[in-house]
Order: C-alpha cells, then sequence, then structure tokens
C-alpha cells in the first residue's frame, strides 16, 4: 500500500468503511476519545473558507471519503479508497456496538426523525444502548458555534451518560464544529458526523436508490429532490472539483511510494 491520500490538507486515513467500524469500536472499547469525519465536497468549500471548520478537521483523527469525487481525487493519488459515508456507518456500528456493549448517545436531527429512527435501530439491533438522546437547537455557522450554546452542559450531560459513542446528526458545519468542542470535554467518547443518516433510517427522507450510491450518482437526487437548497451549493462543489482534478491531471509524482500507516489502534 502506497501513502494515505491527502486533499487538500486532509489526510484520508480510513480507507474503506469496515476500517472505519474497526477504528470506532477497537477506540470505543478502551475508552479512547476521538473525531470521525467524512470528507466531501461541500466539506472541502467550507475548508476553503472557514477558520473554525479547519481547526475542527485538524482535530480529527479519523476521517473517511465521502462521495465518489473524493474517492477519485483520492484514487488518483494511487490510494485503494472506498466511498464511507455517514449514513452507511450508523447501522453496522449500531450492531458492533450492541455485540461489544458499548453505549450510544445520539444528538439531532429533529424530534420525529430521532424517535422513529432510533425505535427501528433497536428493533434491528434489540441489545443497543442508547445511553442518551436529545435534539437541542445548535446555532452556529462556518465561523462556529454560537457563544449562547452550552456545550459544557451537553457534555456534561454525555459524560454522566456512560456513552462510548455519539452519533452528531446535525449537518455539516455543525456536526463537525460540534464534535471538536465536545471532544476536549468528553475523553472517553467517540463523536461520528451522520448527517441525515437517521432521517433515512427513519424515512423521513428518501435515499437515493443504491444503484445511484454505487456508481456515484448519489448527488443527482440530491439535487432533484432540493434544487432550491443545494442548486448553489452543489455548483460551488462543481467549480472546485473541476479546479482539483485539472490539478489532479497535471501534477507529476516526483517521491517514490511510502508504506500507507494504519489508523493509530
Amino acid at each position: 500500500m502506497i501513502q494515505p491520500p491527502v486533499i487538500e490538507g486532509v489526510c484520508i486515513n480510513l480507507a474503506t468503511q469496515n476500517d472505519a467500524i474497526e477504528a470506532a469500536i477497537t477506540r470505543a472499547a478502551r475508552g479512547d476519545g476521538f473525531s470521525l469525519f467524512t470528507l466531501n465536497l461541500d466539506h472541502l468549500v467550507k475548508l476553503r473558507a472557514s477558520a473554525a471548520f479547519r481547526r475542527a478537521y485538524g482535530s480529527a483523527g479519523l476521517i473517511s471519503a465521502d462521495g465518489a469525487p473524493i474517492v477519485w481525487l483520492a484514487r488518483r493519488q494511487g490510494a485503494a479508497v472506498e466511498r464511507t459515508t455517514g449514513a452507511d456507518l450508523v447501522e453496522p456500528l449500531s450492531a458492533q456496538a450492541a455485540a461489544r456493549g458499548l453505549s450510544v448517545y445520539v444528538v439531532g436531527p429533529g424530534p420525529i426523525a430521532q424517535e422513529a429512527g432510533l425505535a427501528r435501530l433497536k428493533a434491528t439491533y434489540p441489545d443497543l444502548i442508547i445511553a442518551g438522546a436529545e435534539t437541542p437547537m445548535v446555532p452556529g455557522d462556518d465561523n462556529g458555534l454560537a457563544p449562547t450554546f452550552d456545550v459544557d452542559a451537553l457534555a456534561e450531560r454525555i459524560n454522566a451518560s456512560g456513552a462510548r459513542l455519539c452519533l452528531l446528526c446535525l449537518g455539516a458545519p455543525k456536526q463537525e464544529l460540534l464534535a471538536e468542542a465536545l471532544n476536549r470535554r468528553c475523553p472517553t467518547v467517540g463523536f461520528l458526523g451522520v448527517g441525515a443518516a437517521l432521517d433515512f433510517i427513519a424515512g423521513e427522507v428518501s435515499r437515493a436508490p443504491r444503484w445511484m450510491q454505487v456508481t456515484g450518482f448519489e448527488w443527482t437526487w440530491r439535487l432533484i429532490s432540493q434544487p432550491r437548497r443545494l442548486g448553489l451549493r452543489y455548483a460551488r462543489c462543481a467549480l472546485l472539483f473541476g479546479e482539483l482534478a485539472i490539478r489532479s491531471m497535471i501534477r507529476q509524482d516526483r517521491d517514490p511510494p511510502a508504506p500507507m500507516p494504519e489508523p493509530a489502534r
């Protein structure tokens, strides 16, 4: 294997979904806190514009490739990387957490989706321990979390629950900013940004057909479903991808490949 791919300064050290699950569960079982983010083009756009978002990403110990463009850019560097999204991690992580007796805390998305999503997870994985769940309003933007939000109180509740994993279902940038803030206050908890995972599980939001997911066209489903909300965002993503793709195609690899280190266990 070669060295892990680095895209816009972000090192992708989780090559596969299995790598992500193993790293998260291993750390959670030891009580080693961490943050796991799933890098996509929208995140890259935000990383260029937001110092707070860059700090949050800089604090994350585990990062996967979310989206066909990120996978393509990583493979251009010779890395054997597969798409690993937050939404795809929730069910296998729940299965492993249930089997290992690792309790889970959930923040977001909204009351209806959270209740329905957790009910379905519990029905599928009866041994899954939900240490706590809440749907707070988390004010903030690319510049950071609003000072009015009481991160300390949330951290106290999570620590008191005994949870080893915390699913943040808030979308970017809030879930990454919150993960960075909580990670410093909850040293034995692993925080994962999983976006709309519970919305999908609950059936509140329809996910693209499986064939679109595996062929890299899930973004078209989202754009067709929510053109007004996603149109400008995807335009910015497309411009950035074009730039990065051109740079990738003209780059000359001058150094020989180095062994790819695994994430710390």
